[in-house]
C-alpha cells in the first residue's frame, strides 16, 4: 500500500500554524509606514483595528470554506473544486515557483540579516538563508508531529518576546517627538490617508489562510481548522493592536513615522542600548517562526498537486516511515534557496503578494459556488457572519491591494504574472502528454459539488 499522510495534528497545533503564518516581521517594520500616512494617533490606531477586522473576516470566510469542504491542500481544492482543476495547478505552480517559495525566501534572508548582529559573524546572507532552509526542512523530514514540536517552541518563544516588548513600552514613560514633518493629507483628505495606510495593515495581517494547507494531516478538519483560524487571528488583533499602542505611547505618532526600525526604536527609549539587541532576537524568533510555518504547510499543496495526477508522481512521494510528503518539503527548500540567493528581501517581497492575494480572492469567491451547491444540505460548523456582505466586502479589499500593486511595482508584478502563464501552458501541455483521468493517493479533494468525508480520531 502506499504511504499517505496521517492526522496528527490538533487544534492547538493548527492555531500555533495560524499565528505563525501571519506574525512574520511586518509588526517590527510596518507600523511606521503607517504612521508616515496616517499622522494621528486614533487614525493610526484605527487602522489596525479596521485591518484586524478585514483579517477576522477573511479568516471566516476560510474557516467556512474549511467546513463545507475539508480538502487537502486548502485553497489548491477549493479553487479545483468550485472552478476548475488548472485554477487549483495555476495556485500550486505560483506558490512553488514564486508566492510560496518567495515568501520562505524572504523571511530567510530576514532571518540571515538579523542573525549577523546577534552572532557577531558577518556571513553572506543568502547562504545563511540557504542553510536555514534546508535546516528547517530537515526538521520536518523527521515527521509532522516533530516539525509541530517545533512549531510550539519556536511560536512560544515569538509570543514571548512580543509580550515583553508590549508591556516594557507600556510601562516605560513617553519619549514622544514632535520633529518629524507630516506631508498635508492631500487632495483625498483623511479619508485618502486612512486608504494608503491600509496597505501595509493588510500587508501584515495576511496568511490567515495557512492552517488550510495542513488539512489532510488535521485531526477532524471540519472542525478544528476553523476554530484555530478564528482562535489564532483573534489573539494576533490583541497583540497588533497592544503592539502599535506601545509604538505610539513611547515615541509618539511623530517618533513612529520618523524611526526606519520603530520597534528597535520604542525598546532603546524605554529601557535603553539592550532594547536593539533584544528586539534582533524577536524579529529572528519571528521570522524563523514564519519559515518553519511555510515548510511545514507550503510542501503539502505541490503534494497533493502531484497526487491529483497534475505534476510529477515523485514529488507525492511519502516516506513510509516518517508519513510526511519528502520530495515536496526538498522541493520547497531547494526553489527558496534559489529565490534567496537571487533577489534582494524587497524585490521578493514585491514578487510574492500579487499571486497571493490573487488567489486568496479567488478562493474567498468559491464560497458562494460552494453555498449554492449546498443550499440543501445541513449547515457546516463554521459561517461568514454577514454573508454576501462581509465576504463581498473582503473581496474588494483584496481586489484594491491587488490593483495597488500592480499600480506601484508593475514590473514585479510582470514576473508573478509570467509564471502564472506558464503555469497554464504547463497544465495543458501535461494533459496532453498524461490525458489519463487523474487519481489521488492521499486525501486531496472530492468530486466537484460533493463534500469531503470527515475522518474523526
Amino acid at each position: 500500500m502506499t504511504p499517505q499522510l496521517q492526522r496528527r495534528l490538533n487544534a492547538f497545533d493548527l492555531v500555533l500554524v495560524t499565528i505563525s503564518a501571519v506574525i512574520g516581521s511586518g509588526i517590527f517594520r510596518t507600523p511606521a509606514i503607517v504612521a508616515q500616512r496616517a499622522h494621528l494617533p486614533a487614525l493610526v490606531l484605527g487602522c489596525w483595528i479596521a485591518g484586524g477586522a478585514i483579517a477576522l473576516t477573511g479568516a471566516f470566510v476560510f474557516a467556512e470554506l474549511a467546513a463545507r469542504r475539508p480538502l487537502g491542500g486548502g485553497i489548491y481544492g477549493y479553487l479545483k473544486d468550485a472552478f476548475h482543476p488548472i485554477v487549483g495547478f495555476s495556485f500550486a505552480w505560483t506558490l512553488m515557483l514564486v508566492s510560496g517559495t518567495g515568501a520562505n525566501a524572504a523571511a530567510a534572508v530576514l532571518f540571515a540579516e538579523y542573525l549577523a548582529p546577534l552572532t557577531g559573524i558577518s556571513l553572506n546572507p543568502g547562504w545563511v538563508a540557504t542553510g536555514t532552509l534546508f535546516c528547517l526542512a530537515g526538521i520536518n523530514i523527521l515527521g509532522v508531529r516533530q516539525g509541530g514540536n517545533w512549531q510550539i517552541a519556536v511560536v512560544g518563544l515569538k509570543i514571548a518576546a512580543i509580550a515583553v516588548l508590549i508591556v516594557v513600552c507600556l510601562a516605560a514613560p513617553s519619549h514622544a517627538v514632535s520633529t518629524y514633518a507630516f506631508a498635508p493629507f492631500g487632495s483625498g483628505g483623511v479619508a485618502g490617508a486612512i486608504g494608503v495606510a491600509m496597505l501595509p495593515v493588510l500587508f501584515s495581517y495576511q496568511g490567515f489562510q495557512g492552517a488550510t494547507y495542513v488539512t489532510a494531516e488535521a485531526i477532524a478538519p471540519e472542525r478544528t481548522i476553523p476554530r484555530a483560524m478564528i482562535l489564532g487571528m483573534t489573539g494576533i488583533l490583541v497583540i497588533y493592536i497592544l503592539a502599535n499602542a506601545s509604538y505610539v505611547h513611547v515615541l509618539g505618532v511623530a517618533g513612529l513615522a520618523a524611526s526606519t526600525v520603530p520597534a528597535a526604536a520604542a525598546m532603546q527609549a524605554a529601557i535603553g542600548p539592550f532594547g536593539e539587541k533584544f528586539i534582533a532576537l524577536a524579529i529572528a524568533l519571528s521570522t524563523l517562526g514564519y519559515l518553519s510555518t511555510c515548510m511545514l504547510a507550503h510542501p503539502r499543496i505541490y503534494y497533493h498537486m502531484a497526487a491529483d495526477g497534475l505534476f510529477f508522481r515523485w514529488i507525492a512521494w511519502v516516506s513510509p516511515k516518517t508519513r510526511v510528503p519528502v520530495a515536496a518539503i526538498l522541493v520547497q527548500a531547494t526553489v527558496a534557496s534559489a529565490i534567496a540567493l537571487s533577489g534582494s528581501y524587497e524585490r521578493i517581497v514585491n514578487w510574492v503578494v500579487g499571486p497571493q492575494w490573487l488567489f486568496i480572492a479567488l478562493a474567498a469567491s468559491a464560497l458562494f459556488v460552494f453555498r449554492r451547491r449546498d443550499a440543501d444540505r445541513p449547515e457546516p460548523f463554521a459561517r461568514v457572519p454577514g454573508h454576501p456582505y462581509t465576504t463581498a466586502l473582503f473581496i474588494a479589499v483584496v481586489a484594491a491591494i491587488l490593483f495597488a500593486e500592480i499600480a506601484i511595482y508593475p514590473r514585479d508584478v510582470l514576473y508573478g504574472a509570467v509564471v502564472l502563464a506558464t503555469g497554464v501552458v504547463t497544465f495543458y501541455a501535461w494533459r496532453h502528454l498524461a490525458p489519463r483521468s487523474p487519481t489521488s493517493n492521499g486525501d486531496s479533494s472530492s468530486a466537484p459539488g460533493e463534500r469531503a468525508p470527515s475522518r474523526e480520531k
